[in-house]
């Protein structure tokens, strides 16, 4: 072989490789998005059901909302007639292995009440029809580059419904259709390991995700995926801490994040607000990219899809807001009795700490549901390879939204044996309330010092 071969050869190799690692992904074509008025739903799933039956085809969601409803009110449970199909537990879990996680399964080994209670499947994901456009046009106009960690061309739908690498499914769980903007009054609680449970903050969230603006467009869009405040009212000596975040496409820029500190009365950037910091606002019980099932920057790990499986995971939760605290958190887990389980297809990606990085949590696995790209469930690794950590988020129907969306979520810590629920209403005034967008100027450090000094 001549040199300008030998050359030509090393170059294709080096490009192939680029590729395959994700270095740059390029958005499909147009022929391959049609598939998403076809078989596929307008968001990527598969539109048809399983063969055996027991996964519906998806007909459009559930988008009827109920008589008499307000904003924020309690939303009901769309199938309360409903009994279980089965119950699994430590004693048969073995027969349905293959659809259980290993998180879910090292729970039932390790608390012999733990059981997860399985209920006719219900597809309810929705999303406005502008945002089915949306993704539409994302499908050929989106694509990642800075190895995954950065993305463009992608505005107010799914940013790849053909995802074909985990950073995709990762960016599709990070910017997950819970509309425009909204606020809820949450409590989050930690179990110890003597069965008591603290309420470790009582507080407000307020959200807007400017990649959702209906009114917005790609042109016009900053790249500030999500802008939260949380501000603390209690315990008390939590009272005024607030905290401002700033997510957004761009690796080079990464997240933005300040604090309020009542003590000091002083607002403070706070860079480490992320990653496996622990969460303050959790008493440190877990790490900030815990939140959400995921939430923050993809750079400290390589992520890799496993494949599409069928799974139980907690589905149409809307039962779960509604109980008391007192019947929902038991001294080991949460009481299987108020919380809902359906089979459903996930997408499976696995994360391993990347070359050159660090991170408390050397391996992960998460579990996206089809229909929503919603991390339902993790489970995480310790370095000796034992299992340690396993995350959950509650979706629940919410056809006003519409969608299948999920505000709760929480973590058992098996070696620890405690575990948390956050961003539970419980018996608060109002639950998840959509507003329209604050705007740019409400997310901001001088607004931050404003609502913690109140």
């Amino acid at each position: 072989m001549d040199t300008s071969s030998m050359r030509a050869a090393v170059s294709a190799l080096l490009l192939t490789g680029l590729a395959w690692s994700g270095a740059t992904q390029a958005a499909v074509g147009a022929d391959e998005a049609a598939r998403l008025k076809s078989e596929l739903t307008p968001a990527g799933a598969e539109k048809a059901g399983n063969k055996a039956g027991t996964i519906p085809a998806w007909d459009g969601g559930y988008t009827k909302v109920p008589a008499g409803y307000k904003e924020g009110d309690a939303r009901p449970d769309p199938y309360p007639g409903e009994k279980p199909l089965l119950s699994i537990n430590a004693k048969n879990m073995e027969q349905y292995a293959d659809k259980l996680t290993d998180g879910v399964k090292a729970l039932m080994k390790k608390y012999p009440s733990y059981r997860i209670d399985v209920y006719p499947t219900h597809r309810t994901a929705a999303m406005p029809q502008w945002a089915y456009d949306n993704t539409f046009k994302n499908a050929t106009r989106c694509k990642t580059k800075d190895g995954g960690l950065t993305i463009e061309g992608c505005y107010g739908g799914v940013p790849f419904p053909l995802p074909k690498t985990g950073h995709e499914l990762m960016w599709n769980h990070l910017l997950s259709w819970k509309g425009q903007a909204n606020s809820m009054l949450f409590r989050l609680f930690v179990t110890t390991a003597d069965g008591k449970t603290t309420m470790a903050s009582d507080g407000m969230n307020e959200v807007q995700s400017p990649y959702w603006f209906k009114d917005g467009s790609l042109d016009k869009f900053n790249g500030d995926y999500s802008n939260l405040l949380l501000v603390t009212y209690g315990p008390p000596f939590k009272a005024g801490e607030s905290i401002l975040l700033r997510d957004t496409v761009n690796a080079d820029k990464g997240r933005q994040a300040w604090q309020y500190l009542v003590g000091q009365r002083r607002t403070r950037k706070a860079p480490t607000l992320g990653y496996d910091t622990p969460d303050s606002v959790a008493s440190g019980a877990f790490y900030f990219d815990e939140a959400f099932g995921f939430s923050g920057a993809l750079d400290r790990y390589d992520w890799k899809i496993i494949g599409k499986k069928e799974l139980y995971i907690p589905y149409n939760t809307n039962r779960t807001w509604q109980a008391k605290s007192t019947d929902l958190l038991g001294p080991q887990h949460l009481n299987p009795d108020h919380v809902r389980w359906e089979l459903h297809r996930v997408w499976e990606v696995e994360a391993t700490v990347a070359q050159g990085k660090r991170h408390a949590v050397p391996k992960r696995r998460y579990y996206l549901d089809e229909d929503t790209y919603t991390a339902v469930l993790s489970d995480m690794w310790d370095g000796q390879g034992q299992i340690w950590r396993v995350g959950y988020t509650l979706p629940m129907a919410m056809p006003d939204v519409p969608g299948s969306i999920a505000q709760s979520f929480g973590l058992y810590n098996l070696l620890a044996n405690t575990y948390v629920l956050a961003n539970y209403p419980g018996e608060k005034a109002y639950q998840f309330k959509q507003l329209p967008p604050w705007g740019e100027s409400y997310f901001t450090p001088e607004n931050l010092a404003a609502k913690g000094s109140r």
